[in-house]
């Protein structure tokens, strides 16, 4: 009997049906369903890549975002070339799951026949049965870390409770839903067991965190009992709201070396017209107050924060009293959306959609070319300091890291000269000896 050795495209072909292309896009709260997902995937026998260069698998998931114009036509694009990809029979099943998948579910299954399934941003699980595997419950707070392994994203809520004028968020993801701290604790404890040593606390509004659940604000609280886990080193905090800031927050960043002194304040405007009009709930005294009480309890607190130009009633003297309120502030990290006309929200509803696209373009350029002298005086004021830094990588003939000021992927980044190997996920004293606008350059101290 003659045994004929396995063909190498026999092989190709079984490990391309054992593999499953998962691509992410939008935000991190994405990422971290993403993570969820493959987790169990993994848990089914499967291997799994993530954000592939070249897809190799039979099947690939889609996690989309919709949040506003640009972001929605990244994922409808995405969508369409791998429907493409399927047509050609490079790949077997097409699944799209999320954001933009939850608001245009119908509209996407008509539009795009050649998608197998679409799943909405919380009924993923089922996509699990698809493949024709279980979903493993006793897995619900494992995932597996897309990020380097040093660092993760902790999702405390699902949801908002806002009203605000431009944002479809509300119409995707429902009303707040506060995680339980159990189920928080639970999660950043396994996920310290495992290396991570900075653990990014996202959700839309982390100022509300608690008030369904517990009825009240329980931020303070859960912050610093994540600061009592072992192997827990650095916490840093994504998305608060400036209406009803849990103010005992700032004495937890204040007293508390594992909190950075960072915070992510989403803040869209300053002038009560456009305030108003933007439905916020707050007032131009009450964020200049709450900047100056944040500035005052955590003396080198970096704020990061995104404005909008261009939202309907903007008039030219809103766009100078938020052109004169960014030059004061002198915010460590500024973004700058231009606002996008979004169905169903109570803008798209109410609203006429009448500055032109120029306009917007225009004004969001204005601050930012405002904001990147201001980013390098802030950069430039640090040259001399001795900072701790967290290495993430290494990048040509520099190590890159980041300092307490930074979140990966967004902020500036410290490129460290150093003869010597460094452990990527490790802590590091960096003396800061260069700048520019976006990076520090530092030596090894």
């Amino acid at each position: 009997m003659t045994v004929r050795p396995l063909s190498i495209p026999s092989l190709e072909n079984s490990m391309k049906k054992k593999r499953v292309d998962v691509i992410s896009l939008g935000c991190s709260k994405n990422l971290v369903d993403s993570e969820l997902l493959i987790r169990q995937f993994q848990a089914g026998g499967y291997l799994v890549e993530h954000d592939p260069s070249q897809p190799g698998g039979e099947v690939v998931v889609i996690n989309t975002c919709g949040f506003i114009g640009d972001a929605k036509e990244e994922s409808i694009e995405t969508i369409l070339d791998f429907a493409e990809a399927k047509k050609q029979g490079k790949i077997r099943k097409l699944f799209v799951m999320g954001c933009l998948s939850e608001r245009y579910r119908q509209q996407l299954s008509v539009e795009i026949p050649e998608v197998d399934k679409f799943y909405g941003k919380f009924d993923w699980k089922r996509l699990i049965s698809e493949m024709g595997m279980p979903y493993r419950a006793d897995l619900k707070n494992e995932r597996s870390l897309t990020t380097p392994g040093h660092y993760a994203y902790l999702k405390i809520s699902e949801g908002c409770n806002r009203n605000c004028s431009y944002c479809a968020i509300p119409l995707i993801t429902g009303k707040h839903t506060s995680r339980s701290m159990e189920s928080i604790l639970k999660e950043a404890t396994l996920l310290a067991s495992k290396g991570v040593k900075e653990l990014q606390v996202i959700a839309q509004d982390l100022s509300y965190y608690g008030l369904d659940l517990y009825k009240d604000k329980k931020l303070p609280e859960l912050v610093q009992m994540l600061s009592e886990i072992e192997g827990i080193e650095w916490i840093r905090l994504h998305y608060a709201y400036p209406a009803g800031f849990p103010m005992e927050l700032l004495d937890v960043m204040a007293s508390n070396p594992k909190v950075c002194s960072y915070l992510d304040l989403a803040l869209q405007h300053i002038s009560d017209n456009m305030l108003k009009i933007m439905r916020r709930n707050v007032s131009k005294e009450d964020c200049i107050n709450l900047i100056k009480r944040m500035r005052e309890v955590v003396p080198d607190m970096h704020l990061r924060t995104t404005m909008i130009t261009g939202h309907p009633g903007e008039t030219e003297e809103d766009f100078r009293e938020l052109k004169d309120f960014v030059a004061e502030m002198k915010f460590e990290r500024l973004g700058v959306f231009p606002y996008s006309h979004e169905e169903d929200t109570y803008a798209y509803k109410n609203y006429v959609d009448d500055i032109p696209e120029e306009v917007k373009q225009e004004r969001a350029e204005e601050i930012m070319e405002l904001q990147s002298g201001i980013s390098l005086a802030h950069n430039e004021a640090k040259i001399g300091r001795v900072m701790k830094v967290l290495v993430d990588r290494k990048e040509g003939e520099y190590w890159v890291g980041r300092s307490e000021f930074d979140s990966p992927e967004v902020d500036p980044e410290v490129l460290i000269d150093s003869s010597e190997d460094l452990n990527i996920g490790s802590f590091y004293n960096i003396h800061i000896t260069g700048a520019g606008e976006y990076d520090l350059i530092g030596e090894l101290r």
